[in-house]
């Protein structure tokens, strides 16, 4: 693993011109980190990042091979912006598959969770069907996802003190 993937930071790459990959190391074991993921309840508490000040509205999720989801941002229904797909592929807890229907440029994104000696190492590669739509995607992703990370770990502390 050496230092690509440190605890605590957040690796936001370029792989090729249509590939995006986001790596971190959890300090928690993968079943709650694979459930921070998958359950409303929780991924709700994380996934907006806080400094955007654009509260997570709703939040569905059928996580299943099939299943569908849909995350609403905004203050209320009226302002609200959805972002929308379905799963492709669920393997818990180790791989999510999901597109992302919102838009014709929109990523189709891969999660795998790996454990080692109770941290789990996170990867997210995000593939579009463009070097454009990823040029445009990756200047929000670059501030966007260590944040929604760090606010990831401050969840799982709390849900690993619980346990």
């Amino acid at each position: 693993m050496g230092d690509r993937a440190s605890s605590g930071r957040t690796a936001v790459e370029r792989r090729s011109e249509r590939e995006l990959v986001v790596t971190r190391t959890f300090n928690a074991p993968v079943r709650l980190v694979f459930d921070a993921w998958t359950k409303p309840e929780l991924f709700k508490l994380w996934w907006a990042p806080k400094s955007s000040g654009v509260p997570l509205l709703s939040c569905e999720m059928d996580v299943r091979t099939g299943g569908g989801y849909r995350i609403a941002f905004g203050h209320d229904a009226s302002d609200s912006m959805a972002f929308f797909g379905k799963y492709l592929e669920v393997s818990p807890p180790s791989r999510l598959v999901w597109t992302n229907d919102e838009s014709d440029d929109a990523a189709v994104t891969t999660v795998t969770f790996e454990e080692e000696d109770g941290r789990t190492l996170l990867v997210l590669q995000e593939l579009y069907p463009s070097k454009d739509a990823l040029d445009e995607a990756f200047v929000g992703m670059e501030d966007a996802m260590p944040e929604q990370f760090e606010q990831l770990d401050e969840l799982l502390i709390t849900l690993g003190a619980r346990v």
